[in-house]
């Protein structure tokens, strides 16, 4: 079920405020009863709305639930057993990573397969080039789980830090379910750790300030995808479904800038909307993008986008490898797996594996000289520059079907044809204002009214038009729902 759709927005949703409201009003003889009551309603709602693809999905979902419950409970009572405890954080992980592995990656291996066993040793680089199989195997495609990459690393955070004595293992694996599945945030995040949020499962606060802003986070969120990244999503795809070797280097690079504002916009769009429904229920989730785009390196990038992801690998895999504190060349190494690990995550394409080592080799370089430069250098536009180039490159490799697709399109930004296609042919009137937009809202407009707002954010005036302004969003996203065609969160597929 989608955030942007009438179901959810017609039905889903004000049901399960309105019940959830209900609960809350509600007298009972022991304030326990209704949390849990309310825990056991929103268990339920978010079984539904995951369901609502189908309910293959949500036996997956539950099989990983019942995978970690039962390993965060043996770590739990083997705590004095060191053995023991870590032969139950390996046994927990391994069949996480194996679902994982199964149902994303297993069609790529087969792709390989079947290339290595058409062409010989050949098949790799076919296969990497072009990632189609030849049929050989006989085998069917695996129907990725939604949204699988998301719970799966939340599920493994929690074992993580029962095994770490970082977190309680929770004894109600209806409440354990409840953190797992949640819908607000459960098929494209934020990564949320079980430590954050295991004190709001039985005492959070509800409130009709949390409530107003979480519709306010809600409509702003809304906003950014329907009427942002949709628009621009019809120039990217458009661009990316043309014979790539004629497009020229202007339609290329109007191309990819509308991707890049389009994954942003998507993505934190979804985070925000996100945030603001677990705001309505009480929940508290971290942000997950910070500006990206005014970054001045390509480490301060990774700090703002996706924070939430990044923040999962540092402390689940960069700082057990060592993080920083073994010398620089085993520094380099830990940035080198966590990165290709960042790759192999967002999908089973050569093209998310050369993503994250692109990064990879940045970070590095970073790390061993250029940091310093950027530092020193007190013309920042420059910074900006050269960061905001390679996560612009970095998104053809991560927007393109094939390595070959993206080796030809990198090549289309530099050439110096004009290509068979002119930048007019995209660029309506409601495109430009989306990409006016898309610029302003990068953090400049923030930065420039951040203060102003802030000083005078509780007049009534000030609280009355910022709320005419969420409405307005609202209603204009729902048109635009109603009017447009279907388009999914980009990261639904992760």
């Amino acid at each position: 079920m989608l955030f942007n759709s009438m179901v959810f927005l017609w039905v889903f949703l004000p049901v399960v405020i309105i019940v959830n409201f209900i609960l809350s009003i509600l007298k009972f003889k022991d304030e326990s009863q209704r949390i849990r009551l309310k825990n056991l309603f929103l268990l339920l709602s978010s079984f539904v709305f995951y369901a609502w693809g189908g309910i293959y999905y949500l036996l997956i979902m539950m099989g990983t639930i019942v995978i970690d419950y039962a390993g965060g409970r043996f770590i739990d009572n083997n705590k004095d057993d060191i053995k023991k405890k870590k032969t139950g954080l390996i046994v927990t992980i391994t069949l996480n990573l194996s679902v994982l592995f199964f149902f994303k990656y297993f069609n790529m291996v087969v792709i390989i397969i079947e290339n290595i066993l058409s062409l010989g040793a050949k098949g790799f680089v076919n296969a990497m080039k072009y990632m189609e199989g030849t049929g050989a195997l006989g085998l069917k495609e695996i129907v990725l789980p939604i949204g699988i990459s998301f719970f799966t690393f939340q599920a493994m955070s929690y074992v993580i830090d029962v095994y770490k004595g970082e977190s309680e293992a929770q004894e109600n694996i209806l409440d354990f379910a409840l953190y797992v599945s949640l819908f607000p945030q459960l098929i494209a995040g934020p990564i949320v750790q079980y430590k954050d949020v295991s004190g709001q499962i039985l005492n959070r606060k509800e409130s009709i300030d949390l409530f107003l802003y979480g519709i306010k986070r809600f409509s702003y969120g809304m906003g950014k995808k329907v009427l942002i990244a949709n628009t621009l999503a019809e120039v990217s795809d458009a661009i990316f479904a043309l014979e790539t070797q004629k497009l020229g280097a202007p339609v290329a690079w109007l191309g990819m800038i509308a991707y890049t504002f389009q994954i942003y916009y998507d993505f934190s769009g979804y985070s925000d909307m996100a945030i603001g429904l677990g705001k309505m229920f009480g929940f508290s989730f971290k942000e997950n993008f910070n500006y990206p785009y005014m970054s001045t390196s390509i480490q301060e990038f990774w700090r703002r986008w996706h924070i939430s992801l990044s923040s999962w690998f540092k402390e689940y895999v960069y700082i057990p490898l060592g993080g920083s504190r073994k010398g620089i060349g085993r520094t380099c190494f830990n940035l080198f797996i966590v990165f290709l690990l960042t790759g192999i995550w967002h999908g089973a394409n050569f093209t998310f594996i050369c993503w994250g080592l692109m990064y990879a080799a940045l970070l590095i370089i970073e790390r061993l000289f250029l940091k310093r430069v950027l530092e020193k250098n007190p013309i920042k536009l420059i910074n900006r520059i050269y960061t905001m180039f390679f996560v612009m490159i970095g998104w053809v490799l991560f927007r393109s079907d094939t390595l070959l697709q993206a080796k030809l399109y990198i090549m289309q930004l530099f050439t110096k044809s004009g290509g068979d296609y002119t930048i007019l042919s995209y660029l309506s009137m409601k495109v430009i204002i989306a990409f006016v937009f898309a610029i302003l809202f990068l953090g400049i407009a923030q930065r420039i009214f951040a203060k102003i707002y802030d000083k005078f954010k509780d007049n009534t005036v000030i609280v009355t038009v910022d709320f005419v302004i969420q409405m307005a969003i609202m209603c204009v996203s729902i048109m635009m729902i109603v009017s447009g065609t279907y388009n999914a969160f980009i990261y639904f597929q992760f």
